[in-house]
């Protein structure tokens, strides 16, 4: 078989795979070798990650026989029908080949590469190593023309046209003109579109999932609407939510999450501080979902109507906010589908059914659905996936899901693609703090982010590996971290020993680490008061309505409000990725550059972890990122304040007063 023979299938890469083959089997295998293409989970069984508008960074190893030069090509499309998009990868020496596309349109997209041997971009190379190197090139110039000749012959059209134009250049010229024609990249261009791709090798079709920038960039903001009220007495409600949406626009919050919206049940209600003896007017917990007022789908009565949610839902769009709501599959033992459904649940075997424990921890109020009980395959499934409907079509894009790791992952991946196959702008948040394989698991299964293991790491050494784990792969493929501060079920330990230097810390950390982040009411106002030896607020807001003076004296809502505007106008901190770590001689500095690919935009962070103590350091600026010598000259400026300076050389003293600001933020220029 020649180099010119044509292929009657185009082999993948990973055809015949350590296998004995036959001859004909031989003959017929790739030339060229595609592998470990990037992104991709698990071998394409699951899809990476995207964000609509944001590039897709695509990597392979590709490489074959011999000498002769490669042509790899990346193709895309969006929905899986449609024309390819394609566009060239490059050469990055060492057989890495690397490109990028940026997807336009939501939901599930398609990549693969495609590489052939390219004869004339073999020829150039050649040509123009013994043209430099003083060797006689007559014979490669004849070789040349004939390939020219050779592409013309199969071509027509404007190919044809544009090859025989260049057919006529060469004609009576000198042998260095001759070169200049063969080398110009014009040239290639015609030869590239009349090649007829020897060998061609086509990897995999990988799957990719394409969200809405919310999914990657974004800051969320947590609330009880019935604790929006002055007195404790009295049960909030939707219309008293449209007096906070000002504070918390201005704050820079575009997510406004509530806790579960629907009935509460009475049997078994909780009470204050989880008492398991709930008193008159106690209001019982939101996740102790359903009521004779109905269950998953219907709202509160005491919070407002229907036509009260859809009026919040409007006024918060006006002010850039976007209403989340917590999807919890949990029943109170009054909800409706006990006894519409009984075969959903499961019943002990003295006619009692099976409330919720995770021992030692027990929810008397609550009672679980049993997903693969007889009587629940499939129309559980549907009825669950009809709730999530019916939000949407309120006006609901975006959904906190309780405890995901509980219920079966075939289950979410079901729902999930079938909800964006209708809606592909709804994001779905997992709440799992569980084990690593599971959470990731849950990204790739089809949760467009995740809370985080984030809460808990509190050193440098933490919170250094932690950083750098979620910008490695698979977890940058497959997993977005939202970085919130607290909630209601996690008063964390820093938080109440630390002050009001400590929720600065962490404010700090998750805005600077994540283009996703979050916190719970209060937050701004320091509350830490828990319940000895627990990571559980004292009088705990699951439990009682919680009024609040969100004007305290000691609050940080300034301060937040220009973190998030800082985010906003800094491409660099819309995302986890893009961290490195730089020296810093101080176990208590975290210090870290956050900056885009294109270095534009760079972004120094330098936060104490001791809330207590001034903490003093030298520090490296780093020039060799910026093409600098270790003596160069940068620009800084505090993105707190304003403040603006110069550094002169590489390394630089540092000194942080948690009284005054645990913390600080730099962008960092190179003189013009």
């Amino acid at each position: 078989m020649s180099g010119n023979a044509p292929f009657e299938h185009v082999p993948t890469a990973n055809d015949h795979p350590d296998q004995a083959i036959s001859l004909a089997e031989a003959l017929m295998a790739p030339r060229i070798v595609i592998e470990d293409v990037q992104p991709t989970l698990d071998g394409g069984a699951f899809p990476a990650k995207a964000t609509v508008g944001q590039p897709v960074s695509v990597s392979a190893k590709v490489y074959s026989d011999g000498h002769d030069r490669l042509a790899v090509m990346l193709h895309w499309r969006a929905g899986g029908q449609g024309d390819w998009h394609s566009t060239s990868l490059i050469s990055q020496g060492n057989d890495l080949w690397t490109g990028e596309f940026t997807p336009e349109a939501l939901g599930p997209h398609q990549f693969h590469l495609q590489a052939w041997i390219d004869p004339y971009a073999t020829f150039c190379y050649d040509l123009e190593k013994k043209f430099q190197a003083g060797v006689g090139v007559a014979l490669e110039l004849e070789e040349g023309r004939l390939m020219l000749g050779q592409a013309s012959e199969r071509c027509s059209g404007e190919v044809r046209q544009r090859l025989e134009r260049l057919q006529a250049r060469l004609a009576g010229r000198e042998p260095v003109e001759q070169v200049a024609v063969f080398l110009d990249a014009d040239t290639a261009r015609v030869m590239a579109d009349a090649e007829h791709r020897s060998y061609l090798t086509r990897s995999a079709e990988l799957p990719l999932d394409v969200d809405r920038e919310a999914a990657l960039f974004a800051s969320w903001y947590e609330l009880f609407p019935r604790s929006i009220t002055d007195d404790a007495e009295r049960h909030g409600t939707f219309d008293a939510v449209h007096q906070r949406l000002p504070m918390i626009r201005d704050m820079g919050f575009d997510v406004l999450y509530f806790p579960p919206i629907h009935p509460i049940g009475t049997q078994h209600r909780k009470g204050r501080n989880n008492a398991l003896n709930a008193q008159p007017g106690d209001p019982g917990s939101p996740y102790a979902i359903g009521s004779e007022d109905g269950g998953h789908e219907a709202i509160h009565p005491q919070l407002g109507s229907r036509e009260d949610f859809r009026r919040l839902v409007a006024a918060a769009a006006e002010h850039g906010l976007e209403i989340a709501l917590d999807f919890a599959i949990q029943c109170s033992q009054d909800h409706p589908w006990l006894k519409q459904h009984p075969g959903w649940f499961s019943w002990r075997p003295d006619g009692t059914i099976r409330y919720a424990e995770n021992p030692p921890k027990k929810y008397q109020d609550i009672v679980n659905v049993d997903f693969y009980a007889a009587d629940a395959v499939p129309s559980l499934w549907l009825a669950l996936r009809d709730v999530i409907i019916g939000w949407v079509e309120e006006g609901v894009k975006t959904f906190r899901v309780d405890n995901p790791h509980t219920k079966p992952l075939p289950f979410w991946q079901w729902l999930i693609a079938n909800v964006r196959s209708q809606y592909p702008e709804v994001l779905f948040l997992a709440e799992a703090f569980t084990k690593p394989a599971m959470m990731a698991r849950l990204g790739k299964v089809g949760y467009a982010q995740s809370y985080t293991y984030f809460t808990w790491r509190n050193t440098k050494q933490e919170l250094r590996e932690y950083f750098e784990q979620l910008n490695e792969s698979p977890w940058r493929d497959c997993y977005r971290p939202n970085f919130f501060v607290n909630t209601p079920d996690i008063n964390p330990f820093f938080l109440q020993q630390s002050g009001r230097a400590g929720f600065l810390i962490r404010a700090a950390l998750a805005t600077m680490g994540s283009g996703l982040w979050g916190m719970y009411s209060g937050f701004e106002l320091c509350e830490g008061a828990a319940l000895p030896g627990k990571e559980e607020y004292l009088d705990s807001e699951k439990y009682e309505i919680r009024p609040r003076d969100f004007t305290a004296p000691g609050n940080i809502i300034a301060e937040i409000a220009q973190l998030n505007r800082i985010r906003r106008q800094n491409r660099a901190l819309q995302t986890h990725l893009g961290v490195t770590f730089l020296n810093c001689w101080n176990d208590n500095i975290l210090y870290f550059a956050k900056r885009t690919a294109e270095l534009d935009n760079y972004i120094l962070i330098a936060i104490s972890l001791d809330p207590h103590h001034v903490q003093e350091a030298h520090f490296e600026l780093p020039l060799w990122e910026l093409g600098l010598d270790d003596h160069a000259d940068t620009h800084g400026e505090d993105l707190m304040n304003g403040h603006r300076w110069t550094w002169h050389g590489k390394t630089q003293w540092m000194r942080i007063d948690p009284n005054y600001q645990p913390f600080g933020i730099w962008r960092i220029q190179s003189p013009a």
